[in-house]
């Protein structure tokens, strides 16, 4: 049987659309209108996960949440929050929800969130039955992928993994700034969580920011918050990201993205933990580990003068860099088992596995998606074979690593043709989502879209897809 997922909502779209979205994803959905017609369904269904709406009549999440927490049920709870309810949310996560997502949000990111908690909800029921035999430190470079199961793109045994899994262990004790620098799939928010659930703010909360999603003004608002009256349609006081987190973690996705005066704000942050709402003078003492990452060079950013030097060495202070799939492919087997695993216990069925001449394949593609890449391979090949076992034929069609230019004459292609012709691509591999499509280029989303503007034929494939 399917895994199965309870979603409240008193909105019917909310519910439908939602519910979609997982079944899509091979879940089974049970829907439920309110807090009170939950909890009778809990019992009935035992579903490994809950998402619920925040706000709503009678019984709002927090208070379904709370009553979950009264009963024996121990499933994780995700809550779905519109824009300004952050502070109700981190509350939330303090009360024991696992996570929450801020509407609006895309149907791939609602279908990670869950399957983390479902994870997370599996690991503690186990943790729960039996004690773990050996600590982290005292874990042996061969048992690495079990160190950090909860932590699907850490699974490997090659020495980048393991030379990885130390380096988290002793980052993971220090409040420290960290760095974390890779291509676009190589896991850099996996490594993030996994630093902040091994350390020791692992009970306070953990806030994930995209510094390429929004606009300068609006990330401003979101990291310091703002007063009363600061700016138009400033009605209420609203506290940011840095206060929310007092205590815990706050990760700064594509720090690289920020415009130079937040750059300069955020390097006050982190020199004197302090900092002002917009429109306010008084200064605000915190107390938060900041995780910032990057696809990007940012020694070249400096270089070019688009990224401040003072705020990157603020930021360097404990640096990882993960390491592309490509350079350890010797861990290629065992992801690539771990995810069908996965696919099989979302399902409820025994896991498939890869023919010998599968993995053969699998063990020499170079991966320049990295693990996302294999993970969506792994998971397209679950659902379009029939039979227990996908062959070569299945996913060889999928597999096609950058070669060679064939063009005309000396077969060198100009720079600029290039770079089109991989945006191209790029963008209907995702179904013309520019956020996807910039994070799996290395650039941001204000570049991809002044691209775009520029090639107006590239424009009108992206409205088009």
């Amino acid at each position: 049987m399917p895994t199965k997922i309870l979603v409240v909502d008193d909105k019917q779209m909310m519910r439908d659309s939602v519910g979609t979205t997982l079944q899509r994803a091979g879940y089974q959905v049970v829907a439920a209108a309110d807090g009170e017609a939950a909890l009778a369904m809990m019992a009935r269904h035992r579903p490994a996960a809950v998402i619920t709406d925040l706000k709503m009549p009678q019984m709002d999440g927090l208070e379904l949440l709370a009553r979950l927490r009264q009963t024996e049920h121990q499933v994780p709870v995700v809550l779905m929050t519109a824009y300004g309810s952050v502070e109700s949310a981190v509350q939330a996560i303090k009360d024991g929800a696992f996570d929450f997502i801020q509407k609006p949000f895309e149907g791939d990111q609602l279908v990670t969130t869950i399957i983390r908690a479902i994870e997370h909800g599996r690991l503690s029921q186990e943790k729960t039955a039996q004690k773990p035999s050996t600590s982290p430190a005292a874990a042996s470079p061969a048992a690495v992928s079990s160190l950090f199961q909860d932590s699907p793109a850490l699974v490997g045994r090659s020495p980048a993994m393991r030379a990885l899994a130390q380096q988290i262990q002793q980052i993971a004790r220090s409040s420290g700034t960290v760095l974390i620098c890779g291509e676009s799939g190589t896991g850099k928010e996996v490594v993030a969580r996994t630093i902040h659930a091994h350390s020791p703010r692992r009970d306070r909360v953990m806030l994930c920011l995209n510094c390429a999603a929004l606009s300068s003004s609006l990330l401003e608002s979101e990291l310091f918050g703002h007063e009363k009256g600061a700016f138009t349609g400033a009605d209420n006081l609203r506290k940011g990201r840095f206060e929310l987190a007092d205590g815990g973690t706050l990760l700064l996705d594509e720090i690289s993205e920020i415009s130079p005066q937040l750059q300069a704000k955020l390097l006050r942050v982190l020199q004197e933990r302090q900092f002002e709402r917009v429109g306010a003078s008084l200064s605000i003492g915190v107390d938060v580990r900041v995780i910032a990452t990057t696809n990007r060079d940012l020694t070249r950013c400096v270089a070019d003068g688009d990224f401040r030097q003072d705020l990157y060495y603020r930021l360097n202070v404990l640096p990882i860099t993960l390491a592309p799939l490509r350079d350890r492919l010797e861990d290629v087997p065992l992801l690539a088992s771990h995810f069908l695993t996965q696919m099989g216990m979302r399902e409820g069925v025994e896991p498939k596995r890869f023919d010998d001449a599968a993995m053969g394949l699998l063990a020499k593609y170079p991966w320049p998606g990295n693990v996302r890449e294999l993970q969506n391979i792994c998971e397209r090949a679950c659902v379009l074979t029939k039979g227990g076992v996908i062959g070569a034929g299945t996913i060889q069609p999928w597999m096609i690593a950058p070669g060679p230019s064939s063009g005309e004459g000396s077969g060198i292609k100009r720079l600029e043709d290039v770079e089109r012709e991989e945006i191209v691509r790029t963008l209907s591999q995702f179904n013309g989502n520019r956020q996807q499509t910039a994070r799996s280029l290395g650039i941001g989303v204000r570049t991809l879209g002044l691209k775009l503007k520029k090639w107006k034929e590239l424009e009108l494939v992206a409205q088009t897809i």
